[in-house]
């Protein structure tokens, strides 16, 4: 990722977003907090240079590592967070879910009715590097929930985790991918398939 990322800032490859699922893991951002990582031995646990705190990753989860050239498309990193997370509530109103953004929270959230809360769908934590972005966003599509509970997820207390899964709106992964394709056209502009790297 950081190897495209130079070569998008040098103007020798093209902007590339990268759609994957990783082994059960826990990132830790640049701002991450020692005592939000609750169960240090259950998971391995890396250091990424990604805004954001602690996180989970793992099989059942969208992970979109979005590298795209801030300076075609106006260096405004809150636009640009804005437009990501537009992606992803346009992408869950495709799957029947209504995705929300909170001012006081990063991330994309559902309310829940019984009992009322309000549970995180999908992080967002991403880095600049000679305005290109990279890391990302992740959605969650039918994880293990209970994956989350050795963390505090995004250092956030007092609101759940979800998925479209626990949300009732189970889909498999390639359908969750292509609401995920068509929002990002609409939000982004014009996308082609690639094959994966090498």
């Amino acid at each position: 990722m950081e190897a495209r990322v130079e070569a998008i800032a040098r103007g020798e490859a093209g902007e590339l977003v990268w759609l994957l699922e990783h082994p059960p893991l826990y990132t830790a951002g640049v701002s991450a907090k020692p005592g939000d990582l609750l169960d240090a031995t259950r998971f391995p646990v890396f250091r990424s240079g990604r805004g954001g705190q602690f996180t989970y990753h793992g099989p059942g989860q969208r992970v979109a590592y979005v590298m795209l050239d801030l300076t075609r498309r106006g260096r405004d990193v809150r636009l640009f967070v804005r437009a990501l997370q537009a992606w992803i509530i346009e992408a869950l109103a495709e799957l029947g879910v209504e995705g929300e953004v909170r001012d006081d929270r990063v991330g994309v959230w559902v309310r829940r009715a019984a009992p009322a809360r309000e549970d995180k769908v999908a992080a967002i934590g991403v880095k600049l590097r000679r305005w290109v972005s990279f890391h990302g966003v992740s959605l969650n599509v039918d994880p293990d929930l209970g994956h989350f509970s050795g963390i505090v997820p995004c250092g956030v207390t007092g609101h759940g985790v979800t998925s479209l899964a626990d949300l009732g709106r189970p889909a498999p992964m390639s359908v969750a991918d292509a609401a995920l394709l068509a929002a990002f056209g609409e939000i982004f502009g014009p996308v082609a398939e690639a094959p994966p790297p090498l």
